[in-house]
Formats: structure tokens, sequence, C-alpha cells
């Protein structure tokens, strides 16, 4: 498991913050969302190992929408004007000072 920011927007992985789905959405849609990613992430998978470059478009295409869906990409779900920092270096944003007390613990 990886830690997640205590606002509950990123979970960090190797340094790097990364958006977390929308928590407003209702389970199913949850559900249905992140099953049509898996389902996008097998065509990926299956696209790169035929060596067909359309279809591995339409794949990456599919990932993206479903991603942008759950609030992973694409605007932020929040509301308070607060920043984006997807895919940031936790030490260059204000989740610095959290990130440092993690190896305290």
């Amino acid at each position: 498991m990886y830690p997640t920011t205590p606002d509950g927007r990123y979970f960090l992985v190797n340094g790097k913050l990364w958006r977390c789905s929308n928590p407003l959405l209702p389970s199913d849609v949850r559900q249905r969302l992140v099953n049509e990613l898996m389902d996008a992430r097998r065509e990926v998978k299956t696209a790169k190992a035929s060596g067909d470059e359309g279809q591995l478009k339409s794949a990456r295409a599919k990932v993206q929408k479903a991603k942008v869906d759950l609030g992973e990409r694409g605007s932020v779900w929040w509301d308070d004007g607060s920043p984006d920092f997807n895919q940031c270096q936790v030490k260059h944003t204000p989740y610095s000072a959290w990130h440092k007390s993690l190896a305290a613990m």
C-alpha cells in the first residue's frame, strides 16, 4: 500500500505524487470505471504484443478516458482552488514536510 497525502488527493510512489480517484464517485460507478481501465490496460498489452500501432493508440485512448473519468487525470475533482501536483516530485510541493514526517515513523 502506498502512503496517501493527509487530504486524500494523492498517493506517493518513489517520491512522486499521483492523483487519487475522486472519492465522491458512487461505488458502482467507480467499480465500472476501474473495470474499464483494467480492460483498456489489457488491450494496451495485447496491442504492444501485436505491434499494431493503430490498436495501441486506440487502447491508450481508452486508458486515458477511464483515468479522466475516475478523476486521476484531467480536471481536478476538488473545488477549493488548490493547484494540481499530479506527477510532481513530492519534495517540490507543499507535501514535502508530510513526506519527511513519514521517514520519522
